[in-house]
């Protein structure tokens, strides 16, 4: 038998025993060694995701990471038994965006696993073969969970093109904005400042290789000071207040997920300043390739980020941790 965490509503969930899932063509069986609880399976459990973005009743999770345990007809059987983690938008493939490399903005309809598919919250799970990007063998399971988000700042990374002795600015300091720091060092900045409100975080930041922590009023004397600004927040204030710490000319890469309400983006501002602005929703099939990548080279430790570490039995308890609001609190692992 394969437990499974099952949300069957907002706010419902329960521990459900099932049949091991056996892969279908073109797809894999993996049992689960960790799966992290990030804001949006918070969301999913509250009922405050978009409607568009979930399919109740849903397994979550869809940071994990994992062994192939089984393989299902048309997929190599040397991958049983290889450390892996999986891309989680169930992409088409054939749409023109897929075609151009733009995975994460695939046409052919939104299908994310941990969201309308069966995710990680769970003993084991299915995905499609196509998906896997596998590890080293000798692979830190546990830090490997992490790979979901860090895929997300490779993205933004390929989107602000950081090159050496560059200004750069890591709004944020939750594990976005922590990652950020560690992928964005490698590219050998001028400098490196991260600006959250929490001290912890900020000592955080700086052994991760930031040069420099400050508060966000503390902030405000450096608008106009850097060449890229990479905002991983969230926050309501964020984005606007990323885009005036930015250069004229500067570049500014949005990742957080902003709620309706948000403070938006002087315009006036913007087109006066000739910034360049991009913003991120998931990560490509190209940015996952550079995360794991940089995860293999030890470029990329997520281990430190993470906090504490749940049974199935105690997801109650562990989601509730999430979004709480205690600066000790970093990443929250399932273990199933």
């Amino acid at each position: 038998m394969s437990r499974a965490l099952l949300v069957e509503r907002p706010g419902v969930h329960r521990l459900v025993e099932r049949d091991v899932p056996v892969p279908g063509p073109g797809e894999v069986l993996v049992r689960v060694a960790a799966a992290g609880i990030c804001m949006s399976d918070r969301e999913v459990y509250d009922g405050h995701r978009d409607a568009a973005y979930v399919r109740y009743p849903v397994v979550p999770g869809h940071e994990w990471a994992g062994t192939v345990a089984a393989v299902g007809p048309g997929v190599d059987p040397a991958l049983v038994g290889r450390r892996t983690v999986a891309e989680g938008f169930r992409t088409c493939g054939a749409c023109e965006r897929c075609r151009d490399g733009e995975t994460s903005l695939c046409e052919g309809g939104y299908a994310e696993t941990g969201f309308t598919e069966p995710g990680a919250f769970a003993d084991h799970l299915t995905v499609p073969a196509r998906l896997l990007h596998p590890l080293h063998d000798d692979a830190d399971l546990r830090a490997a969970a992490l790979l979901e988000p860090a895929a997300v700042i490779a993205a933004a990374v390929r989107a602000g093109r950081p090159r050496p002795g560059e200004r750069i600015a890591v709004v944020g300091a939750g594990t976005l904005g922590l990652l950020a720091v560690q992928l964005l060092s490698a590219s050998s900045p001028g400098d490196l400042t991260v600006i959250d409100p929490r001290a912890a975080r900020g000592e955080q930041a700086l052994a991760f290789g930031a040069g420099t922590c400050l508060a966000p009023d503390e902030a405000e004397a450096l608008r106009g000071r850097f060449d890229l600004v990479v905002e991983t927040a969230g926050a309501p204030s964020t984005a606007a207040a990323s885009c005036l710490l930015a250069r004229r000319g500067g570049r500014v890469v949005l990742t957080g997920m902003f709620t309706p309400g948000a403070a938006g983006i002087d315009p006036v501002h913007l087109s006066l300043s000739q910034l360049e602005i991009r913003s991120v929703f998931g990560a490509p099939s190209s940015a996952w390739s550079d995360a794991v990548r940089a995860f293999g080279l030890g470029l990329l430790d997520p281990a430190p980020l993470i906090t504490h570490e749940f049974p199935l039995e105690r997801f109650a308890d562990a989601v509730a941790l999430v979004g709480a609001g205690d600066p000790k609190t970093g990443k929250v692992l399932l273990r199933p």
